[in-house]
């Protein structure tokens, strides 16, 4: 384990502690470039969009070496900690979890995104099986040198509407418990914006508030009011990017014009934020 590793894993931890965390998610190397040079202080990979540029789906379309490779590309682009989407571990058991993390460990990464989902839409694993996963994760990460890796246990109860509408908050609040006592250090919640039920949630949850927010979500102000600690846009970036290129490709292709490549940064610009000499992805 090397010593920059350790220490962008005590970074990533440290900005847990206070203020709100703002994670832009990345989705290969180059786009990882973009949203540092941007300013964040770490960044999230999105499943879904490192899937998508590999032209898989978002749901385990790609194996756990497969994701790793990504993953070793993006933390080799960058100075700042990288957390990464690892879904649901690539396998049910708790093996299969610990697995995912060690790779993801040897491929750089310094936090990890697990849900509790065994299925995009559902079904969800009960709280205990998904608390033994969560427990893998962190002795798996210890094991390989890194205990101080931030595991960010994710809970998709709002994302897929599982159960009777009141009683999420409820479920949600007491899979936090199980998962703070596993070893878990913050909550991702994505699918809740509603700022009242956040706010309950942020006054009894053991952990630290992570939301997913996009268009139509309120602003990273009012969810830091109401005692979100960490803000991400899974697939937003990506989602952005790629809507931009369809346009573009689509006026080009029928009008023959480029009025949708106005506004783009200048090749100069984009090309300067690469080094001529590259670094190698790590082994």
């Amino acid at each position: 384990m090397e010593t920059v590793q350790r220490d962008r894993a005590a970074r990533l931890r440290a900005l847990h502690a206070s203020g709100v965390l703002v994670l832009p998610n990345a989705w290969d190397a180059g786009s990882a470039v973009l949203v540092a040079h941007a300013g964040a202080r770490a960044i999230a990979t999105t499943s879904g969009g490192v899937s998508w540029s590999a032209g898989r789906p978002d749901g385990h379309g790609l194996t756990r070496a497969e994701m790793a490779e990504r993953v070793r590309w993006i933390t080799a682009a960058v100075d700042v900690p990288v957390t990464a989407d690892v879904e649901g571990g690539y396998g049910p058991g708790a093996e299969d979890v610990a697995d995912t993390v060690a790779a993801v460990v040897a491929a750089g990464a310094v936090g990890v995104n697990l849900e509790d989902s065994r299925a995009p839409g559902g079904p969800l694993f009960d709280a205990t099986d998904q608390g033994a996963r969560l427990r893998a994760a962190r002795s798996a990460a210890t094991a390989a040198g890194l205990p101080d890796l931030v595991v960010n246990a994710r809970t998709d109860v709002f994302l897929f509407g599982i159960g009777a509408p009141e009683g999420r908050a409820a479920d949600v609040l007491a899979r936090a418990r199980v998962y703070a006592e596993a070893g878990a250090d913050c909550l991702f919640v994505p699918g809740l914006v509603d700022l009242d039920v956040v706010a309950a949630l942020v006054k009894d949850c053991p952990l630290p508030v992570n939301v997913m927010a996009g268009p139509g979500a309120p602003s990273v102000e009012r969810f830091a009011a109401a005692g979100v600690r960490r803000i991400s846009v899974g697939t937003g970036l990506a989602q952005a990017a790629y809507s931009a290129a369809h346009r573009a490709a689509k006026e080009l292709l029928t009008t023959g014009t480029y009025e949708e490549l106005d506004g783009a940064l200048d090749f100069g610009t984009v090309n300067a934020l690469f080094p001529t000499a590259a670094r190698t992805p790590p082994r």
